[in-house]
């Protein structure tokens, strides 16, 4: 291996590696630039092993402490810290990397950066969630935890060598909050890799026997925006209403159970399905019948700067949208999708039913979308950033 190319490690608490796909495009990136490409993740259903080699990249898996509330993510933050701790050593020990990569939630990665730092490693922060106001959203309050996330955000800052954002509020963020150079700060997108999605043939037993099908994919937590979806689903379905589309909602979350109980009461059960988090294919024999996609992510600062990924691969496989008019959101989807008023589930149903009422206007979106995905939010194109700021990092 080259010293232009040494090995570098990522450390990923939110989720298992491959299941982040975000995390896993930039290994398989690094790894296809010469990188010897190491990972420290959690452990999560169907990937359980503590380490194991896929694709040529090494991952080494904890297990982690699932909590609640602002003392338990505290408990549950500090044990994986500790366990990404121990795993980074055990790595340093093979590989002698010389990049680490911190991708948050949480902020606290850069205490482990700090330590190799004395070791000549550099620090690049990938931030993919603005957890101050993710803080705020959750617990309702800004009190001491909060206090604590603003400062371990600013410590990150302080530690890196390079930034890099997944769009340009999160690159402001860097420049103003973080106090970073802008020629050390990087826009890499968390956009479709179009050599790995395929679409296929449309599977009309997924319907259920109905004419459409409408799907959600992502987390389910509050900030996400479940609860106002279904609002807009009995809208839609209940006696009186259409009874034609089948509304399939999948991933996995805090708020599935609550999700599963506030279905039942609303009386859609008979036209909506939690699927539970799901295998590549699945989600896209999904994808591939689908009639369209939603994001009903509620209005917080959070959201209103944040990417949702499940947009772009809503369009990558030519779906139309409908989302909540966010910041973002309008940034990623552009003119290839319908726009609710904030957080008006009265409104987002309307826009469902225009879409499920005209086809044309289906296709046009839907076409819309692809072509802005094969030309400009594609990963051959964000690829090209990332490797630009692992060079800047280590200095050429």
């Amino acid at each position: 291996m080259s010293s232009k190319q040494p090995a570098v490690c990522i450390i990923v608490e939110n989720l298992p590696v491959p299941i982040d796909r975000r995390v896993w495009q930039e290994a398989r990136t690094l790894r296809d630039a010469g990188y010897r490409v190491s990972i420290i993740c959690p452990k999560g259903r169907g990937f359980e092993k503590d380490r194991e080699t896929l694709e040529g990249i090494e991952i080494y898996r904890h297990r982690l402490w699932e909590a609640s509330g602002p003392l338990g993510y505290f408990v549950e933050y500090a044990w994986a810290l500790a366990a990404e701790f121990l795993l980074s050593l055990r790595v340093y020990a093979r590989t002698r990397f010389r990049v680490l990569q911190a991708c948050n939630p949480p902020d606290t990665i850069f205490l482990i950066g700090l330590f190799f730092k004395l070791f000549g490693v550099h620090f690049i922060f990938d931030h993919h969630d603005l957890n101050p106001e993710l803080y705020e959203v959750k617990f309702q309050r800004r009190d001491w935890g909060y206090k604590l996330v603003c400062w371990a955000e600013r410590l990150t800052y302080r530690t890196a060598d390079v930034a890099i954002a997944t769009n340009e509020s999160y690159r402001d963020v860097a420049l103003e909050r973080g106090g970073f150079l802008r020629e050390r700060t990087f826009v890499v997108r968390s956009c479709p890799d179009l050599d790995r999605i395929r679409k296929s043939a449309p599977q009309p037993e997924l319907k259920e026997g109905r004419r459409f099908l409408v799907v959600f994919l992502g987390v389910m937590g509050h900030q996400d925006g479940l609860d106002l979806l279904l609002e807009s689903i009995a809208l839609i379905t209940n006696p009186g209403n259409r009874q034609d589309t089948l509304f399939v909602l999948i991933g996995s979350g805090p708020e599935l159970p609550r999700l599963k109980v506030l279905a039942s009461q609303k009386g859609i059960e008979a036209v909506t399905r939690f699927t539970g988090s799901l295998p590549d294919e699945e989600v896209s024999a999904y994808f591939s019948s689908a009639t369209l996609g939603v994001a009903p992510d509620r209005a917080t600062p959070m959201n209103d700067k944040s990417t949702m990924n499940k947009i772009l691969e809503y369009m990558a496989f030519g779906l139309p949208v409908v989302l909540y008019d966010l910041t973002e959101g309008r940034r990623s989807a552009g003119d290839a999708a319908l726009y609710a008023r904030l957080d008006d589930p009265e409104d987002f149903a309307r826009q469902i039913c225009r879409l499920l009422d005209s086809e044309s206007l289906r296709s046009e979106l839907g076409a819309r979308g692809r072509r802005r995905i094969e030309e400009s939010l594609n990963w051959e194109n964000e690829k090209r950033a990332l490797l630009e700021a692992y060079r800047t990092a280590m200095g050429g």
